[in-house]
């Protein structure tokens, strides 16, 4: 199937992060089914999952409402000539969520909104130039943000030199940008926090620097949105973006995201305005009746249910566990747990204690020999406290294979070739 994949398919794979180069090659190659927290592969093998679809499953896989609330919004059909009444109906459900927005737009992707906020905040001030933060992987598949990539090639040079990039928790970087591109800027797009949290006072300074000259503050919230709080890292951190941006666990692994921001930005979209029009979103399948019906469902449960409280302490479950054997293998510095117990990722580190891709490599071979299929350590709602006990077991297994490599030579261990990143000039 991997042969038949490469030759109809660039890559294999239709995202990039879930390409064969991300995973080693005793990986399981195809899923063909998954429930709660759960797959199972083409081969028949069934893992515990912790990348929950590069954590666009919060509820879990097939989760029962929300598949039921889609199916029945199907059999009202799935896209009209006029607007279909689900979309007032989760505008209405979404706004409501995100108490600092007063107007929202539905797209598919992550990239459809980003880029789209990128054009408005073009279009409101008049400005070319977009400033994103450096430390952050990815905002969109547009070449604004590409561009400014190690993939950046088929992408014009002067397209290139419009986007700019500063460090995360250094507000000194993004100054200096707009000291040295004055009245250039028109906005600035990042995520409130990754596996870094924010210094004291970073986002607020950065949101009052924005205002302060003219740029458009954009908050890109695909991942931490319905993941760090049920209505956005802006609640958690006290901040209202002027456009922000969902997606992902937005409506648990169904099509969906969504452009919110400030009434006077988002109107330049629409026909109510007497300037230049802006083409914001318009797009075929942007407001799918059983998308719009799942995005609906998700966010009621994930309110209902204090989804997000839940995520939390499994997390800080897996977390603990999984640091007591960090702890008793004498891998600290070697291996470690990072980010929100809600969105947990992992760092490996050679004998140098520097980032290696080998060492990944080694540890998602013994996981995945476990039974489990491990990029990050992102739980769902549909992570029980047994799966998480039988995780923290094979985890433990595991290390102990990569304090032994450490001692002996990861090369001893390692069945075929490391993973390598996603932004790389060449394969």
């Amino acid at each position: 199937m991997r042969q038949r994949a490469h030759s109809l398919i660039p890559g294999g794979s239709h995202t990039y992060a879930k390409g064969d180069d991300q995973f080693p090659v005793m990986a399981p190659g195809f899923v063909s089914s998954g429930e709660g927290c759960h797959v199972r592969d083409v081969d028949g093998n069934e893992f515990i999952e912790y990348g929950m679809g590069l954590r666009a499953v919060t509820l879990g896989h097939a989760y029962r409402p929300v598949v039921e609330a889609a199916y029945r919004q199907m059999l009202l059909g799935e896209n009209y000539t006029r607007p279909g009444a689900i979309e007032l109906d989760c505008a209405e459900e979404f706004l409501s969520t995100i108490e600092g927005a007063d107007m929202v737009k539905f797209a598919k992707n992550g990239s459809d909104v980003t880029s789209a906020a990128v054009r408005l905040a073009r279009a409101y001030t008049g400005r070319d130039v977009i400033v994103r933060c450096a430390d952050q992987p990815f905002c969109s598949v547009d070449d604004w943000f590409i561009g400014s990539t190690a993939m950046s090639a088929g992408i014009p040079k002067a397209v290139q030199d419009l986007t700019l990039q500063f460090r995360y928790n250094d507000i000194d970087s993004l100054k200096f940008l707009f000291e040295q591109n004055p009245g250039r800027i028109a906005c600035v797009i990042m995520e409130a926090a990754t596996s870094v949290e924010p210094a004291p006072e970073f986002l607020p300074a950065v949101h009052a620097l924005c205002r302060k000259e003219g740029a458009v503050f954009i908050l890109d919230e695909m991942i931490t949105g319905f993941r760090f709080h049920a209505q956005g890292a802006q609640k958690l951190f006290g901040i209202t973006p002027d456009l922000s941006t969902f997606g992902k666990g937005m409506g648990n692994g169904f099509s969906v995201s969504a452009l919110a921001g400030k009434r006077e930005i988002m109107e330049l979209g629409g026909l109510q305005h007497d300037r230049e029009r802006v083409f914001c979103l318009s797009t075929t399948h942007g407001a799918e009746g059983h998308t719009l019906a799942a995005a609906i469902e998700t966010m009621r449960v994930i309110r209902r249910e204090n989804v997000v409280d839940f995520l939390y302490r499994q997390g800080e479950r897996l977390r603990s566990g999984t640091n007591r054997i960090i702890e008793s293998l004498g891998l600290v510095g070697y291996f470690e747990v990072l980010g929100r117990p809600s969105n947990l990722v992992y760092a490996t580190r050679d004998q140098s204690k520097q980032p290696s891709q080998l060492f990944r490599t080694l540890f998602l071979q013994e996981t995945i020999q476990r039974g489990l299929l491990m990029p990050s350590l992102v739980v769902s709602f549909s992570h029980t406290d047994a799966d998480i006990d039988r995780t923290i077991d094979a985890i433990g297994e595991s290390l102990q294979v990569y304090r032994q490599a450490l001692e002996d030579g990861v090369e001893n261990f390692l069945v075929g070739r490391p993973v390598k990143p996603v932004f790389r000039k060449f394969n």
